[in-house]
């Protein structure tokens, strides 16, 4: 990509890098916050079943709040629905 293609394309970058630093100052400010309010234990996103499995992947897919999905795990991917104990557990030393 060349200047002629594209002649905003630094400007651009540059409001980019700007916004992102905006994000992550608020994300520092409502840590901060929230340390000093008392929560600082983080409560996890993991299904109970999921906790400490190698295979549990967790990111959302979609392009819109409504059509987003979480894709668990590649064996499970809504999670395991079946009890207590999945049955594709695997934790790092049982590799």
């Amino acid at each position: 990509m060349n200047a002629a293609q594209y002649p905003l394309g630094k400007i651009h970058y540059f409001f980019r890098k700007a916004d992102h630093a905006r994000w992550q100052q608020m994300q520092s400010k409502r840590h901060i916050l929230r340390s000093q309010l008392g929560f600082t234990d983080h409560t996890s996103s993991r299904p109970q079943a999921c906790q400490g499995c190698i295979h549990y992947h967790g990111v959302a897919y979609g392009y819109t709040q409504e059509a987003r999905t979480t894709l668990i795990c590649g064996f499970h991917p809504y999670g395991w629905q079946g009890g207590q104990d999945c049955p594709d557990w695997q934790g790092a030393s049982d590799r």
